[in-house]
């Protein structure tokens, strides 16, 4: 199986001052491969900690990707930390500076002896062309790895991966496998809960399956890995029966699926209307039905004649409401349906910040259990 890690590589990264999103981009692009992506990591502008860094991931995978500390200025450590990692010097290429005046001519520009810094690559390293970029790209091949040096900008990244690395990879490592995944989402049972229904399934090796935890939700990773689709597909199919049998109701959809979703669905299927209301949530579940409003600072009871007149100027077939209690960490919940109203309340244990979005979650699961009583 062929494996890979990624490295990111920039100060700003550490410090907070922008998101690396290329990761996430490039582990999607290599799960489509069938690539085992064994580890992700940032490393700082620091020539010494990123050629240690590239080491120990050459030690381990096929594959080393590093984003990043390409540009034409002294913090730019990416090309010498390669070459020390393995073990070479740098040279100058001419057909990569030619790559530079180029790009950079577009623009009208002449480039500075800065910019020749971009055309000093590890001393025999395959050059690969930044078509949108000033930063050329390169790979270095060893007797097991390939290590490819990408630039950090996404839209550069993405643009290079697509068209000239993944088609490489393709052919150096006769890549013939895809990762499919599909992720089913559960709401009204914890995750300690659900794994101890599923804790078997989540010791298989192909498919994998994993848990991931939300505010409110938790999502059942299944994750296959076969020669083609439609056998991932029938993988897949199997471990999701399970699944679904011993769960039931708490799994309310898959992939895309979301909880307003459902039970928008849910309530269009039969024809109703809803309107909702909600009080010290700061807005979130008004992001999320089409017909809320917003009065805070509600008590139990004046939420229930709330939501009592809402009901009946409305004239909608349901009417929620919904209020946050940071202070008793709890939340208060009244609905009208078509049987008549009905009350929910709840406790919550976790952070004060997260109480809107878990009440908000958890009320809309409770009228989708609802729904699915009336059935």
């Amino acid at each position: 199986m062929t494996s890979a890690e990624i490295i990111t590589i920039g100060t700003e990264i550490l410090l907070g001052e922008i998101v690396d999103t290329n990761t996430r981009h490039i582990a999607r692009n290599f799960r489509a491969l069938g690539i085992d992506l064994y580890r992700t990591i940032t490393i700082g502008d620091n020539v010494e900690r990123i050629a240690d860094a590239i080491r120990d991931s050459m030690s381990r995978a096929d594959i080393v990707i590093t984003t990043g500390g390409l540009g034409p200025t002294v913090d730019d450590p990416t090309r010498e930390a390669v070459a020390k990692a393995v073990g070479a010097q740098t040279e100058f290429r001419e057909d990569l500076w030619n790559q530079v005046v180029e790009t950079i001519s577009r623009y009208g520009r002449t480039p500075n002896e800065n910019q020749k810094r971009q055309a000093y690559v590890p001393q025999g390293a395959i050059g690969v062309r930044n078509p949108v970029g000033t930063a050329p790209c390169f790979i270095v091949e060893t007797g097991r790895n390939a290590v490819i040096s990408l630039p950090g900008v996404p839209n550069e990244m993405e643009l290079v991966l697509h068209e000239s690395i993944i088609p490489y990879l393709q052919k150096k490592f006769n890549l013939n496998e895809i990762i499919k995944i599909r992720v089913l989402h559960c709401s009204g049972l914890g995750e300690g809960m659900i794994d101890e229904k599923i804790a078997d399934l989540e010791t298989l090796s192909n498919p994998t399956v994993g848990l991931s935890a939300h505010t409110g939700v938790v999502d059942i990773r299944i994750a296959a890995k076969a020669k083609n689709e439609p056998e991932a597909d029938a993988m897949i199919a199997q471990i999701e029966s399970q699944v679904r049998e011993r769960l039931g109701r708490y799994v309310f959809g898959a992939d895309e699926d979301t909880l307003e979703k459902t039970v928008l669905d849910m309530i269009a299927k039969r024809g109703w209307t809803l309107a909702a209301l909600e009080s010290n949530l700061g807005g979130i579940l008004l992001g999320k039905l089409p017909r809320v409003i917003q009065s805070d600072g509600l008590t139990p009871s004046a939420l229930a004649e709330s939501v009592r007149g809402l009901h009946s100027t409305s004239q909608t077939d349901i009417t929620l409401g919904v209020a946050a209690y940071p202070d008793d960490r709890s939340a208060e919940m009244f609905m009208i349906t078509p049987r008549g109203e009905m009350t929910h309340h709840i406790t919550y244990g976790g952070p004060p910040r997260s109480l809107p979005r878990w009440s908000m979650s958890l009320a809309l699961n409770w009228l989708r259990a609802t729904l699915e009583e009336m059935d």
